[in-house]
Order: C-alpha cells, then sequence, then structure tokens
C-alpha cells in the first residue's frame, strides 16, 4: 500500500473530510493481540502468523497469515519495544534490509511469549497494509472516529452552538478544534499594542477573543484522549491553549487476549459513554463567559511584562522550551511584525508563528507552549 497522507493523514480538513478518512480507516482496522512467536520479519514486512484465511495446498492446509508494512512511526515503536536504537533501525531499512530482519527476529525470539497489540489496516485497493503501532496488549484502545462522534453528540446535548474551525489527523494524534463564537469576551490590555503579522490587523481596534477547545486522541500510543480549553484571539486566529485545565483519559486498560479483536458494541459502549458526558462537562465548563473571563485575567496580568531584550529573551525562552533554530527564527521575525514588546507579544509570536507550520504534530506542540513561552519571557525579563 501507498503509505500516502490522502489515506493516513490529512491536515486542515473540514468535519466531513476528516469523518469520511476516518470511516475508510475504520473499516480497514486490523488490531491483533500476538506473542512475538507469532510475528517474523520478513524483507521489511512483519508477518503476523496465524492471522488470515487459511489456505489449502498439495500439503495440507496452511495456517493463515497476515503481511503488513510497518510505517516510520511503527519501526519507531518495535525499537523501543525490542530495545533495538531507533536510528539504527531506520537505517537498517534503508540500507540493510535483512540485518533489519534479523535483529527484530533475534529480539522477538528473546521472548517468544511476550504479547503484544498489533493495529494494522488493510489497504482499501487490495495491496499490502501497514502496522501503525506495536504497543501493549493492555492498551486500551480507543478510536479516532469513535471519539469523534461520541464528542460531537456530547456538544450536541450540551445544546451550545459551535464551529469545528479545523481538523487534523496525523500517524500519531487526531486533532479537532472547536470553537463557540458567540462565547465570546474582549481583551483590550492584552491585544492593545498587538498587530496580525498576517494581516496587519491592530488587537486594539478588535480585541476579540472567542471560547473553545481542542479534541486530541491517539490510536497509536502518542498520548491520551483529551479536552483542552483554547481561547482563540480573532484578529489573528491564534490559539492560547491552557493545558492546565485539560480533561485527559488514559489508554489503559486489562489485558487482552490472543487473536484478532473484533469490538462489540457493547465493548467500548461504557467508554464512549465516559467520552459523551467528557464533552458535554467541557461544553459546560470551557464554553462560558466567566471560564474565558478568569482566564483572560491570569494571562493579561502575565503578559504586560516589557522586553527590552528581545533576541536574549527569545533565545532563553527558545532553549527551555527546546524550540529547534527554525522555530526560534520563525518565532523571532512573528515577535516583529507583532509589535507588541512585552511578554504578551512572546505569547502572540509562539501561537501566530505555530500556524506557518506544515507537520500538524509540530504545529499543536508549538501551539500549547505559547502560554509557557509568555510565562518564562515575563520572569527573563523581570
Amino acid at each position: 500500500m501507498t503509505q500516502s497522507d490522502t489515506f493516513l493523514t490529512t491536515r486542515n480538513a473540514t468535519v466531513a473530510d476528516l469523518a469520511r478518512l476516518l470511516q475508510v480507516q475504520h473499516a480497514g482496522k486490523l488490531d491483533v493481540v500476538a506473542p512475538a512467536r507469532s510475528l517474523i520479519a520478513e524483507r521489511g514486512d512483519l508477518r503476523l502468523v496465524g492471522v488470515g484465511e487459511p489456505s489449502l495446498t498439495p500439503d495440507g492446509v496452511t495456517v493463515g497469515e497476515t503481511r503488513l508494512r510497518p510505517t516510520a512511526l511503527a519501526d519507531a515503536a518495535i525499537a523501543d519495544k525490542l530495545g533495538i536504537p531507533g536510528t539504527y533501525l531506520r537505517r537498517l531499512r534503508i540500507e540493510q534490509i535483512g540485518l533489519y530482519d534479523a535483529n527484530v527476529n533475534t529480539w522477538l525470539a528473546d521472548d517468544p511469549d511476550r504479547r503484544f497489540l498489533v493495529r494494522g489496516l488493510r489497504d482499501p485497493d487490495g495491496g499490502t497494509g501497514v502496522v501503525r503501532a506495536l504497543l501493549s496488549d493492555s492498551y486500551r484502545v480507543v478510536d479516532n472516529l469513535d471519539v469523534l462522534m461520541a464528542v460531537l453528540e456530547g456538544i450536541r446535548t450540551a445544546g451550545v452552538e459551535v464551529d469545528i474551525a479545523r481538523c487534523d489527523l496525523t500517524e500519531r494524534r487526531m486533532y479537532v478544534k472547536v470553537r463557540a463564537p458567540q462565547i465570546a469576551e474582549y481583551a483590550p490590555d492584552l491585544l492593545a499594542g498587538y498587530r496580525s503579522p498576517f494581516t496587519g490587523a491592530r488587537g486594539a481596534d478588535n480585541p476579540t477573543v472567542f471560547a473553545g477547545f481542542v479534541v486530541s486522541n491517539s490510536e497509536t500510543g502518542h498520548g491520551s484522549f483529551s479536552l483542552t480549553p483554547q481561547l482563540t484571539v480573532q484578529v489573528c486566529d491564534n490559539g492560547m491553549t491552557i493545558s492546565k485545565d485539560a480533561m485527559r483519559e488514559v489508554h489503559l486498560g486489562a489485558r487482552m487476549s490472543d487473536g484478532v479483536i473484533r469490538w462489540a458494541a457493547d465493548t467500548q459502549g461504557a467508554l464512549l459513554d465516559l467520552v459523551v458526558k467528557q464533552a458535554r462537562d467541557a461544553v459546560a465548563t470551557f464554553l462560558d463567559h466567566g471560564y474565558v473571563r478568569a482566564a483572560l485575567v491570569e494571562i493579561t496580568r502575565q503578559a504586560g511584562i516589557a522586553i527590552s531584550d528581545p533576541q536574549a529573551t527569545l533565545d532563553h525562552v527558545g532553549k527551555a522550551l527546546r524550540f529547534t533554530a527554525e522555530q526560534q527564527a520563525t518565532i523571532l521575525a512573528h515577535f516583529i511584525q507583532g509589535a507588541d514588546v512585552t511578554s504578551g507579544g512572546v505569547l502572540h509570536a509562539v501561537t501566530s508563528a505555530a500556524q506557518t507550520i506544515d507537520d500538524a504534530d509540530v504545529a499543536h506542540d508549538l501551539e500549547r507552549c505559547g502560554l509557557k513561552a509568555m510565562a518564562l519571557a515575563a520572569a527573563h525579563a523581570g
């Protein structure tokens, strides 16, 4: 199968487009709990022995198997689970596929009874499918499609009108940005000196901030399901993510039995009921004028510290938050264009810079650093 963005990922999608892609993935889902002895690396693929339709040959009935090609993300998971250096395994896939097989098979054979959850996707066009993740057999599966539908149901039952502003799907995570334009507050002190680096519009002319939250989930072991409040500045679309108030659900559960997992409706029912309730609670808590006002008071309190040496301050922030050199350069450019020489200007620069990044995981991670960057800038300048 071609591991194309059109099948595995999407960026800046509508909720309808995201739902259609998730439905395709859901139809091709293959979740298998298997002991290490049933997993064999061959020419860089992973053979799942005993998974698939048996075949009749002149020698008798042959045990069925399924062959899947690990994604780069799955290779990283295989390396982590088997204790193989990730950079080494990546190099072997490119340069020495036979050694790749030998390393993976050697360490699988070291503990043949060890069990894994293999998360795969069959190719909708009939080609070789992919391994998306190699996880613990106690990993609780919370699928993106189920989460999306449950969150939308929770929002519907809460009775608040919202916009789904943006949807991203990567091999690591799903992100859905929910906004409530009717839950708006003014933040004149926070935006008084700010100018959008995208349009030049002045925050002083339109200091409006909307309520909202970000839905995030991982099917491949890269973080819990979460609902995180986010305030959006209308003049520039910058998102201020308040991570400390996030609602989270960890993907840990009971050990599962060997074999292909076929989820019955009632198996996931209780968990999805919880997601619906959490979404409803998120609407009640985060899409509220009182919550937005209180959050803006706290943000504005830290935002007014003057920055006398922007380069030194941004260098300090970048090192503390481990921004790349490219990210630091982009943030500095946005800080200059934003014309707000305060700790709040650092917040705006980080969150506007995040909007320019193509990689959705990196963009969302950078956006979540906005308030931390402001606090670090305020402390450094003070």
